[in-house]
């Protein structure tokens, strides 16, 4: 039994109930000042359901998270969310998913988002969406799994992460090889050919 299955024994998990594989999209809990955000997370998740994929976010029904959560199951994917209970008072869990698991902790939350994507987007956000994209990419790093992992760098919402990327490559405190798993896409089409090879989900230990 691994560690997240240990994790969520201390409370009760909605049972699984997709079919499709899913791709975790980290996004804000806010929509952001430009509609650009709005429209292309919007674009993204529309994309994502038509390519036959459903979606684990973090289970909120505001911001561009209730927005992606929202486009997804209007066109036939299916959408899993995950959300700490004690963020349930300002964060409202979205309550027409596919699945719905309230989790203890952020650590379980991520866990669990982690083993059940087959692939990794950031769309633009705040601390949180930094926080996940790049933990994830430090599992990646340290051969806890080989999903791809992708920034959306939607109207250039993410130069300045990028360049400090590249920045600790050139200073040698980030191994090319690793920042070249970090993904940086401009358009669906390049997240289309990043993800259209996926296959069913790795699990991941954690």
């Amino acid at each position: 039994m691994n560690s997240l299955l240990r994790m969520s024994e201390k409370k009760s998990i909605t049972p699984i109930k997709t079919t499709q594989s899913l791709i975790a999209l980290y996004c804000g809990s806010r929509t952001g000042n430009k509609p650009i955000y709005r429209n292309k997370a919007i674009e993204l998740a529309q994309h994502i359901a038509n390519q036959g994929f459903g979606i684990v976010y973090g289970g909120a029904s505001i911001g561009l998270m209730g927005q992606v959560a929202d486009s997804v199951l209007e066109h036939s994917g299916e959408v899993v969310g995950v959300i700490p209970e004690f963020m349930l008072d300002y964060e409202i869990a979205h309550q027409k998913l596919t699945e719905l698991h309230i989790v203890e902790t952020m650590h379980e939350r991520k866990a669990l988002m982690a083993e059940r994507a087959s692939a990794f987007i950031a769309l633009p956000g705040g601390l949180g969406t930094f926080e996940e994209i790049l933990e994830i990419a430090t599992w990646g790093q340290l051969n806890q799994h080989q999903k791809p992992m992708i920034i959306y760098n939607v109207n250039r919402f993410y130069d300045a992460l990028i360049a400090q990327l590249d920045h600790a490559v050139e200073e040698g405190f980030l191994p090319p090889q690793h920042r070249a798993k970090v993904i940086i896409c401009e358009t669906l089409e390049h997240i289309t050919n990043v993800i259209k090879n996926l296959n069913a989900p790795m699990h991941i230990e954690v």
